[in-house]
């Protein structure tokens, strides 16, 4: 299985045959590290961190993921670029793809996010937004796997679920198959078009 060119907005852009393959390739490279086996895949690529919202986790992960591969990355912050200010974020993604193998973009509004993807013609990934978080949800669903007795996942999220962990870990557990609670007020729940989203994918 190849998803070389694709871009990971959210979690929806992807099948469970799709995620299991990514899930099980993290984990192989995780393996391949810890062993001192880890073969350098990307050297000579060249990775763009465009930070809008600031991140300490998601940072770090992107920067030693590909500088452990032999790739590069260079990160672009709202005190370093110009992104939606003097310019377009369709032309920053346009200029950033003549110069770059892929882009991984944290901030705010998802519609800046699929505007930059669409101008790209770099794959684009989502760090997150308000309204998604698939990157984490990959780490979440590596370590579940990691510690969980037995195939099947189960899991609850407290707290207020309306944003991007609410539906990001709802709406892939649904794909993914697990049993999927979410402990708040109705008021709290992730919108109906996301509980929509999750029950046409389960």
């Amino acid at each position: 299985m190849t998803l070389a060119g694709r871009d990971f907005l959210k979690e929806s852009d992807f099948t469970a045959d799709e995620l299991d393959h990514l899930l099980r390739l993290a984990a192989e490279l995780k393996l391949a590290k810890r062993s001192g086996a880890e073969v350098q895949r990307l050297a000579g690529r060249q990775l763009a961190l465009i930070f809008e919202k600031t991140s300490t986790r998601t940072k770090v992960s992107f920067e030693i993921a590909m500088r452990d591969q032999g790739g590069h990355v260079s990160v672009l912050d709202p005190s370093t670029s110009q992104i939606g200010h003097k310019e377009s974020v369709a032309d920053t993604a346009r200029v950033l793809a003549e110069l770059f193998d892929a882009i991984e973009y944290r901030g705010a509004d998802h519609a800046n996010l699929e505007e930059l993807a669409r101008a790209s013609s770099v794959p684009v990934y989502n760090g997150l937004t308000d309204d998604w978080h698939p990157t984490q949800m990959l780490a979440d669903f590596m370590t579940m796997r990691a510690h969980a007795p037995g195939p099947e996942i189960s899991y609850a999220y407290v707290g207020d679920a309306r944003y991007n962990m609410g539906n990001s870990l709802l709406v892939m557990g649904a794909i993914m198959g697990a049993d999927v609670r979410i402990v708040a007020p109705r008021s709290l729940w992730p919108s109906e078009a996301v509980q929509s989203l999750a029950r046409e994918r389960a």
